[in-house]
């Protein structure tokens, strides 16, 4: 039976410059949103950067499913689940490979984005966490341990896809949010959407991978099949949110609902009057 690694030689340097590296780009993340909050009249950008954030807490159930290990000596940890310590640059760190790219996609959206389009940022995130995960990897932060195939550098690539198509879910589900949201109460729907759609797709079209690195037997051509099912169920998820991109405009739910409406929106009485 395959046992997680203990130590890597790199693990205390690279915590250093994780830490520093990825908070900074968190400070950074909400000075820009704040910016756009104040340019655009609408939080909801500030909203997916602390909601990606917060989602970094539930981070050991991935964890346990894809099989990752975080070096446990010296590592500057919050908490411990299922016996992985968590470090603390997991949330930024969540702010840097997901809530980056999920701000600029959210503001694409309502400016028009087709289906190729969507595709491409797609693979934008697909690089974005090859070039992340794999700088952390061989810099000794973490280890997926388990039996994984295709890996490039010690990454698995299905890991990236899966990557992904969650920020693709959830970005396109925010999008959806963005239209239909009256006031700033149903944008913190986003501290609950962003571990849904996250585990939609590690867990849901990563379920093949996990079954079958978690086998008894995991032999190479098990995990093959498995990884080789998950990477067409993630295309497919992807392929399947292209086609619900939201319309530009806002639609209010009633006619009496507050005319918080920012993105040149539409109300309901301008729908009602043909407008």
């Amino acid at each position: 039976m395959l046992s997680p690694p203990v130590d890597h030689p790199l693990s205390q340097p690279m915590q250093i410059i994780l830490v520093s590296a990825s908070y900074g780009i968190w400070a950074g993340m909400l000075g820009y949103t704040g910016m756009l909050w104040k340019k655009e009249n609408t939080p909801i950008y500030f909203i997916i950067v602390l909601a990606v954030a917060f989602g970094g807490l539930f981070e050991p159930l991935y964890d346990e499913a894809t099989m990752l290990y975080f070096y446990s000596p010296g590592i500057w940890s919050l908490f411990s689940s299922f016996d992985i310590p968590q470090p603390i640059w997991v949330y930024s760190g969540y702010v840097t490979l997901y809530a980056s790219v999920a701000v600029f996609l959210v503001r694409a959206i309502p400016k028009g984005l087709s289906r190729l389009d969507l595709f491409k940022w797609a693979g934008l995130e697909l690089l974005t966490s090859c070039a992340f995960e794999m700088i952390r990897i061989n810099g000794g932060a973490y280890e997926y341990w388990g039996p994984h195939v295709f890996r490039i550098f010690n990454y698995p690539l299905c890991i990236g896809i899966l990557e992904a198509t969650q920020v693709i879910c959830f970005s396109v589900t925010a999008a959806h949010l963005q239209t239909r949201a009256v006031g700033v109460k149903p944008l913190l729907g986003l501290f609950v959407l962003f571990p849904a759609t996250f585990f939609l797709a590690n867990l849901g079209a990563g379920a093949p991978m996990i079954i079958t690195l978690h086998a008894t037997n995991p032999t190479p051509a098990l995990v093959t099949a498995g990884s080789l099912l998950t990477i067409c169920f993630a295309l497919s998820l992807i392929w399947g949110v292209s086609y619900i991109l939201p319309p530009d405009g806002q639609i209010a739910l009633s006619v009496g609902d507050t005319p918080y409406k920012p993105n040149g929106s539409q109300y309901s009485n301008d729908l009602e009057n043909g407008n």
